[in-house]
């Protein structure tokens, strides 16, 4: 494996899959942390969060969807197993794993099916703003899509993205910028084409966070022992204030201060 400076001094990468490539950033050094980021959204959501937890002793991963940054679009034919796939080819490349692997919103599907399919390389999971129970209502997945929705007035987004994304008071156009559509809906595509549901429990003897948005109305924070059930008996909850399900611009040195809180208190590598 390359040296972290090397990593470093060569970002971003590329790494041949069978069907085209998956470009990464590495930056930092320390125990591995992989960013996965929410849907339709590319690896510099986790910009700030990645600076913030670089100074903290980590080594921060950040994968680009395919479809993103170099990242091959997915095939029509892929699911969520294909995706985690790419994960898992990266950490087996770069020997970084095991990792502590964060999904933020639909990237939590990713975190999970990798934990599931590959718990060799996980060292524990974090789930951000992500649905674990019900999925939301018809107009709340409505207003998810219209954010998107590049034919639809800046206004008409704002609206939509203050709506579903933000807490009362935060500024939604921080998001408005970003998105990148056929990659949502392939990766929609995707988790439909996973007939499967065993992922969705993380193992027993995985450590797991969820961290919530007290103000998120696409997933609102679940109650700790249900948490429990649906993820895993190791599952801690924590919940941030004045935030919504874009979590990371709205709160970022909260999220990073509750991340690296919780990551402290898991046992070596």
């Amino acid at each position: 494996m390359a040296s972290n400076t090397e990593n470093n001094a060569q970002l971003p990468r590329l790494l041949p899959r069978p069907h085209g490539s998956i470009a990464y950033h590495v930056t930092g050094d320390g125990p591995c942390v992989v960013l996965i980021p929410s849907l339709g959204r590319g690896a510099e959501d986790f910009d700030t969060l990645a600076a913030d937890l670089v100074p903290k002793g980590y080594l921060v991963l950040r994968p680009e969807p395919r479809g993103i940054a170099g990242s091959t679009p997915l095939l029509d034919s892929d699911t969520l197993h294909d995706m985690a796939a790419d994960i898992a080819a990266i950490l087996d490349e770069t020997g970084l794993g095991p990792a502590i692997v964060m999904g933020h919103a639909a990237g939590n599907w990713v975190a999970r099916v990798l934990a599931h399919d590959r718990p060799d390389l996980i060292r524990a999971v974090a789930l951000l703003a992500a649905i674990v129970g019900d999925p939301p209502p018809d107009d709340i997945r409505a207003s998810i899509t219209a954010s998107f929705d590049m034919s639809l007035s800046e206004e008409t987004r704002l609206g939509h993205l203050e709506r579903v994304y933000f807490a009362k008071g935060s500024d939604a156009r921080l998001w408005l910028e970003g998105w990148f559509p056929d990659v949502a809906k392939a990766q929609r595509r995707a988790a439909a084409m996973t007939s499967d549901t065993s992922w969705k429990q993380i193992f027993a003897d995985q450590a797991a966070l969820y961290l919530g948005a007290l103000d998120d109305v696409i997933s609102p924070p679940p109650d700790p022992d249900d948490l429990k059930k649906r993820i895993g008996p190791q599952a801690e909850l924590r919940v941030i204030a004045n935030a919504g399900h874009a979590l990371l611009p709205e709160q970022p040195q909260a999220v990073a201060r509750a991340l690296d809180d919780w990551m402290s208190t898991l046992p070596p590598a």
